[in-house]
């Protein structure tokens, strides 16, 4: 396992993240304690030091398995949790972004994870309603009362994160250092706004549903049927992606890719994340030790640029205006007066 600088800090976390959403059995989905033991056993001895829970998994069982599993040494792990969503209760303060439910929420992790700080403390979503200053001052609060040492955002507009930054730039409030989305070869949206602005204010960026809800895993490559219909969030969005003609079409290069490589699926999905501009840092979940141990064989090899290539072919999405336009031959003729292929531009890597 080798190690990433989260955005523009100094701290090191692992290449992979360990994701508890599946730590407890509450929602039907998860794994019991005793299978968590494993998978997270098997994480550390791999040299994983980054963990990533939430308020709201398995209803805090996944708090409470993280801060058993991690108490024996607690420093040598970066604990990473979120705040943000909440069930309904008839509260109206019991979720959301504003300082109250940071507080509450925030003063509850760190109960179940039995800590006395969290290393990376997420916004889970951008509620829409919180004003920005509120939310980055009262972020800035919990960093400067010890509780927290720093500061990311999932699920969030580019013009929020980056409003967000520059406020708590100008303000000398803690900026955050990285943020969280969904990517994977299924679902590539981010590459059109969030991941340039990610590499422009140099975030780290992790990435939840690295196997695309599944499809990439293998799992729906056989005896498939699939929709016509696009790929598109459910009404629950940890549910998979509609298994679909793109998608299964992108499932079977990945295919195609690991056995000209003799590696899984699974391994080849994530090794395109780990190969990606910038910092990307996949989220690898698991309800059985066998889930975890393929997903780690990511990290001992690399995929070659012509299998890069074709991944990228497979999968590519239209970023639309203005990114295509502006890319267009026409538009950067006129824009660089005929001299764009003779510029090296140091900043385009």
């Amino acid at each position: 396992m080798q190690y990433r600088i989260l955005g523009r800090t100094g701290l090191r976390v692992a290449e992979l993240c360990l994701g508890t959403m599946t730590f407890g059995e509450e929602w039907g989905f998860g794994a019991a304690k005793e299978e968590c033991a494993k998978i997270f056993d098997a994480y550390v001895k791999a040299g994983g030091n980054f963990i990533d829970a939430a308020n709201h998994y398995t209803d805090g069982t996944s708090e409470k398995i993280v801060g058993e599993f991690i108490h024996a040494d607690r420093e040598r792990f970066v604990v990473a949790t979120k705040y943000t969503l909440g069930h309904p209760n008839g509260d109206p303060n019991a979720a959301g972004n504003h300082r109250k439910s940071m507080m509450q929420s925030l003063n509850g992790s760190l109960k179940r994870l039995n800590t006395d700080y969290i290393d990376l403390y997420w916004v889970h979503a951008w509620d829409g309603i919180t004003p920005i200053d509120e939310l980055m001052r009262a972020l800035d609060d919990m960093v400067r009362a010890g509780k927290v040492l720093y500061v990311g955002i999932s699920d969030a507009p580019a013009w929020v994160i980056a409003r967000a930054n520059t406020m708590a730039d100008f303000h000398g409030w803690t900026p955050f250092s990285a943020i969280q989305v969904q990517y994977s070869l299924i679902e590539r949206a981010v590459e059109r706004e969030l991941l340039p602005m990610a590499n422009e204010l140099d975030l780290a960026v992790a990435a939840w549903s690295p196997l695309g809800g599944g499809v990439l895993s293998g799992k729906y490559s056989k005896n498939a049927s699939p929709s016509t219909e696009p790929a598109r969030f459910t009404d629950n969005p940890m549910t998979p992606a509609f298994v679909n003609q793109r998608t299964l079409a992108i499932a079977a290069e990945v295919q195609v890719v690991a056995d000209e490589v003799g590696k899984s699926p699974v391994q080849v999905a994530l090794a395109w994340l780990r190969q990606r501009r910038g910092v990307v840092i996949p989220i690898i979940g698991a309800r059985k030790l066998s889930q975890v141990t393929d997903s780690l064989g990511c990290t001992e090899w690399a995929l070659s640029p012509s299998h890069v290539e074709r991944l990228n072919h497979a999968s590519q999405i239209e970023l639309g205006f203005p990114h295509d336009f502006l890319a267009s031959a026409f538009v950067r003729e006129v824009v660089h007066a005929g001299m764009y292929d003779a510029i090296i531009n140091h900043r385009d890597r």
